[in-house]
């Protein structure tokens, strides 16, 4: 059976770059009918931490991905938490045999110099204070180690290029190329998909587990994603963590449907990767770099907030004010639950992510119009605006439909009349419901606004357009 793994370091946020790494093993795992195994890689005891740990698990299930065995379910093959495998002398067990078969050894060295070794011993060395010992794997003699990538194809390493290295740190924890074996071995992972960072450390991993007589996983180095400048994406390329999506909005699906585009060779631009299984294989992964676009990433966001049924998108929307702390706006935006879809429908069309959804339809949600500026210095202040927001206010009075049909005929009709231009007529009544330029269609906005809505804004607006009058002739 098919049987991968993610082993995430606990040491930070959930990075979209690990993400793509779970993704497609889960994908392959999925495909094949296989298992996915997550294991919380937590040697590095200065950084890694609980909370980190639970952003991690929270990040990749708000992603869609699951997994069979793990440290927040359990399994067969536990511990999954590397500390807790160190705790139970797994990996010094391991080391010891390594050390009887003659592989590795103890090296002594001055507590204060730790890269000057003192002595070596394949007993337990005795030590003296301000002294301390780590174990080594001993490097075999000259010969090539080689092995067949799923990506990349043959390689070939010669053993001369390696020093001895540690293996067990002298706080007793475990390295990683060391542990990471151990645990591959011990979980039964088949196969292991990982970035290609990780290329240089596969050698000293394959020498491991020849040492110890056990079968070496099928790997597979998958390039890294790299920032605008061809660098590996880091936060000086802009935000990379999924908390960050997350928070500014991004859906789910579409982020994993732009990490999946970010290497998968896939017959279509916008999908669900969870309806893609069937069609993945480690062949179809490229074996060229790719490059970040934050563009990108948003207009593929934008088109999936446009294809969510509205009730779904109402959902999301909700999960997203919990998840954000924004319960000011909640109270009002379920208050009426017809209208707050009417809301969304329209609103959505000009914007790619919830953030960006909740800044627009906002001033659908308060009780009165927050004005910009730019819109009170533009319009407002004019000598035509009184007479035209008096003119609106009476028509809308008689308007008996209130459709979208009905409200363009108010409003070209008043435009007829010729008070001003028909763009100052057209934006001052989109500021006058809206406080604002730039909203969706005004037509729309007004119907779904209704009579009692716009009829309280216009006098709002009049108000204020007369307050401004005063002051100017004072």
């Amino acid at each position: 059976m098919i049987k991968c793994r993610f082993a995430p370091s606990p040491t930070g946020h959930m990075h979209v770059g690990g993400v793509r790494t779970a993704l497609f093993n889960w994908l392959f795992a999925r495909s094949q009918g296989g298992k996915m195994v997550l294991r919380i890689e937590d040697t590095d005891t200065e950084r890694s931490t609980r909370e980190s740990e639970e952003q991690i698990i929270n990040s990749l299930r708000w992603c869609g991905l699951d997994w069979d065995e793990g440290p927040d379910i359990g399994g067969p093959h536990g511990p999954y938490r590397q500390s807790e495998r160190t705790e139970m002398r797994i990996y010094n067990d391991i080391a010891e045999q390594l050390i009887k078969n003659g592989h590795a050894y103890y090296a002594t060295y001055k507590a204060d110099d730790p890269k000057t070794v003192i002595s070596t011993s394949t007993e337990r060395p005795q030590l003296k204070e301000g002294y301390t010992f780590t174990v080594k794997f001993k490097i075999p003699d000259a010969s090539d180690i080689t092995f067949k990538d799923l990506l990349k194809g043959e390689m070939s390493f010669s053993s001369d290029a390696f020093d001895d290295f540690v293996i067990i740190k002298s706080n007793g924890f475990p390295t990683y190329n060391f542990a990471v074996v151990v645990d591959d071995h011990m979980m039964e992972i088949t196969h292991v998909l990982r970035g290609e960072d990780h290329l240089s450390n596969t050698p000293k991993q394959i020498m491991i587990y020849e040492a110890l007589s056990w079968k070496t996983p099928q790997f597979m180095h998958i390039p890294l994603i790299l920032g605008h400048d061809r660098s590996p994406l880091s936060k000086r390329h802009g935000h990379t963590s999924v908390e960050h999506f997350r928070r500014e909005g991004y859906l789910s699906k579409a982020l994993m449907n732009y990490l999946a585009l970010l290497g998968w060779s896939v017959d279509q631009e916008i999908f669900d990767y969870v309806e893609k299984l069937k069609d993945f294989s480690p062949a179809s992964i490229s074996n060229k770099a790719v490059i970040f676009d934050y563009e990108k990433l948003e207009w593929i966001n934008g088109k999936h907030l446009r294809m969510l049924d509205i009730d779904e998108l109402v959902s999301q929307f909700e999960l997203w004010f919990r998840y954000t702390g924004k319960t000011d706006f909640m109270e009002a935006f379920m208050e009426d639950a017809q209208y707050t879809r009417e809301v969304l429908k329209i609103c959505r069309e000009k914007v790619n992510t919830l953030s960006q959804l909740y800044d627009f339809s906002m001033p659908f949600f308060t009780e009165e119009p927050e004005y910009d500026a730019s819109y009170v210095n533009k319009y407002l202040t004019k000598e035509w605006s009184l007479e035209l927001i008096s003119e609106a206010m009476r028509r809308f009075e008689d308007n008996s439909d209130w459709s979208v049909e009905g409200v363009e005929k108010v409003i070209r009709d008043l435009a007829e009349l010729k008070i001003t231009s028909k763009k100052n007529t057209f934006q001052t009544l989109r500021g006058s419901v809206t406080g604002r330029l730039v909203t969706p269609g005004l037509f729309e906005t007004i119907a779904v606004l209704g009579r009692e809505r716009t009829l309280e804004r216009l006098e709002i607006t009049l108000q204020l357009a007369e307050s401004l009058r005063d002051d100017e002739e004072e």
